[in-house]
């Protein structure tokens, strides 16, 4: 398809808002508070008075999401430009309804059968079960030497693929939570050779491919669909994502009607105009736009070189400073000289993760202590603290992070006498003790990282594995399961039962269990884990996790899979 030529410098949806703002008309038409007036007697709306005055509806001049034709259809078509896609589209229901959207179109009729890598965002699994599709779940390869699960393998997608040849596609998450990944072009031409598009949950890389210490995005590696949070690793407002398809392999109609269905009719502008000024920030300024950001991610790798204490997690054999472009899309001669089958090559800059060398702080005590300071982190886990740069962090920023790191080296003894005092060592003492009792602790090269806290399976919320390398095929479903089919357990009783509830631990939203899923000796271990942490997770009855829903023993164990 020929590209149109674009005025990259334009922001149509945000040029169109601030026309609408500065214009003096009369409002009969919804939002009720009327550009804020409803607050005026009660002394306005304070910081949120700007936002107001600019939330508008489909009226005259506004166009419409759902059937583009003026300012938004310029405006996705401007995104498609800056992204490199054939064909773009907002999302204001964030990377959430762009993976459900996708689902929907690719399974098109109850029954079709997806390939999905196992430990996919929540959002997935519900996209699969408003499709009532059958999910093939994949296993990721690990990195041996932080534990940590990153993508399937070429090898698992092709065997996958040979063995349900009736799949409707390929479904994988790149990065993940952590900033890791891989190259993604073998899956593409995996899931081509197949005649199946490759789908990419790509939520923390829409900055990816855009400058050269970057690593290349999903689109340059082949994949016909990519969802992006905007919000999450750019400049736009919480919410505001997109969805960006090449290639033949996607039905582009029918992705426009499933959008329609699980999008508000009554998209939000301010996220809209938001994404429209996100995008105009990075085609005008290209590379330059992450010039500041990587200065300060370069300042921190400094200044962490006079705190042995801390060490940042990167690709074995590579320098934090060259973990990124070096794999980038087109690096031949980069991607010539690792192993085939290295499942870990790529680390985002913009993804700083990093832990405690001494093994005397966890990640979660260690996130707690920078919070302590003022030092707000993404999310931890047992081993690992993650820390966001982006295009809009400053090296004032890494000044107080370095700041507040030197001031807990400083505190080591006292750190020592709170890990060993703390709720989260002793869930972390106990549960390794039980795993060594049950002879499950599992080796994993790991030098680096602390080594009395568990088993890569066990530290990280993220590392929700399959059962098998390639799984049978599972369906899903919107049936609610009768109350008279199931039973409360406590979670020690849990083993080898069958789910029927979803555990979503939170950050970062990996269904630890789905319905219908049996309950290993391993995930019964993590589910005491996550209790006895205190851990956030959704979808469980019991909110403190002492107990969990499973189908009663008169029903065959698995037997809807």
């Amino acid at each position: 398809m020929k590209k149109q030529h674009v005025n990259k410098e334009r922001a149509p949806v945000y040029e169109m808002m601030q026309e609408m703002k500065d214009k003096a008309y009369s409002s009969f038409h919804v939002p009720g508070h009327k550009k804020g007036q409803a607050y005026t007697e009660s002394g306005g709306a304070g910081f949120l008075q700007d936002v107001l005055q600019a939330d508008l509806t489909e009226i005259t001049g506004t166009d419409d999401l759902h059937h583009p034709e003026g300012v938004i259809r310029e405006a996705q078509a401007l995104a498609a430009d800056c992204f490199g896609a054939e064909e773009s589209f907002f999302l204001v229901g964030g990377s959430t309804s762009g993976n459900i959207a996708l689902i929907l179109t690719v399974c098109s009729k109850p029954g079709d059968l997806l390939i999905v890598q196992r430990n996919v965002h929540k959002s997935v699994i519900h996209g699969l079960m408003l499709a009532g599709a059958k999910a093939v779940f994949i296993q990721p390869e690990p990195d041996p030497v932080s534990g940590l699960a990153v993508a399937p393998s070429a090898e698992t997608v092709t065997a996958a693929l040979a063995a349900y040849p009736q799949a409707k596609g390929v479904l994988v998450t790149m990065p993940n939570y952590y900033g890791m990944g891989s190259d993604l072009a073998p899956l593409a031409e995996a899931c081509h050779q197949h005649g199946v598009p490759l789908l990419v949950d790509e939520a923390h890389g829409a900055h990816y491919g855009q400058h050269p210490r970057l690593p290349g995005s999903a689109l340059a590696s082949g994949a016909d669909g990519v969802v992006q949070s905007t919000h999450k690793m750019l400049a736009a407002l919480t919410m505001g994502a997109m969805l960006h398809v090449q290639g033949p392999r996607i039905d582009r109609g029918l992705l426009g009607q499933r959008l329609a269905m699980v999008q508000s009719s009554s998209p939000s502008y301010p996220i809209m105009g938001s994404l429209d000024l996100a995008r105009r920030l990075l085609h005008v300024q290209g590379a330059g736009a992450f010039t500041a950001g990587l200065a300060a991610v370069d300042a921190l790798v400094r200044g962490l070189a006079e705190l042995p204490r801390f060490k940042l997690l990167h690709p074995q054999g590579q320098q934090p400073q060259d973990a990124a472009g070096a794999a980038s899309a087109g690096s031949t001669a980069q991607a010539a000289i690792r192993p085939a089958a290295a499942a870990y090559t790529t680390q985002d800059p913009f993804k700083v993760v990093i832990y405690d060398d001494t093994g005397v702080l966890s990640g979660y005590e260690l996130q707690e202590r920078l919070e302590a300071y003022g030092c707000v982190p993404e999310m931890s886990d047992d081993r690992y603290v993650v820390l966001v740069y982006s295009l809009g962090s400053t090296e004032e920023d890494t000044r107080h992070l370095l700041d507040a790191l030197r001031h807990i080296t400083v505190e080591k003894a006292d750190a020592q006498r709170s890990a060993d005092a703390s709720p989260a060592a002793e869930s972390r003492h106990s549960v390794q003790a039980e795993a060594e009792a049950e002879g499950d602790l599992r080796q994993t090269g790991a030098s680096s990282p602390p080594k009395s806290q568990g088993s890569p399976a066990e530290f990280s919320t993220w590392n929700i594995l399959a059962q098998a390398t390639v799984s049978e095929p599972i369906p899903f479903g919107l049936q609610p399961i009768p109350a008279e089919d199931t039973e409360r357990v406590p979670l020690q009783d849990c083993a080898d039962r069958t789910a029927a509830e979803m555990i979503i631990p939170y950050p970062p939203g990996i269904p630890l269990l789905y319905p219908g899923e049996r309950i290993t000796e391993d995930t019964a271990a993590r589910l005491r884990v996550l209790s006895n942490a205190g851990a956030k997770c959704q979808g469980a009855a019991d909110p403190n996790l002492r107990t969990i829903i499973v189908y009663k023993n008169n029903r065959k164990q698995g037997s809807h899979l």
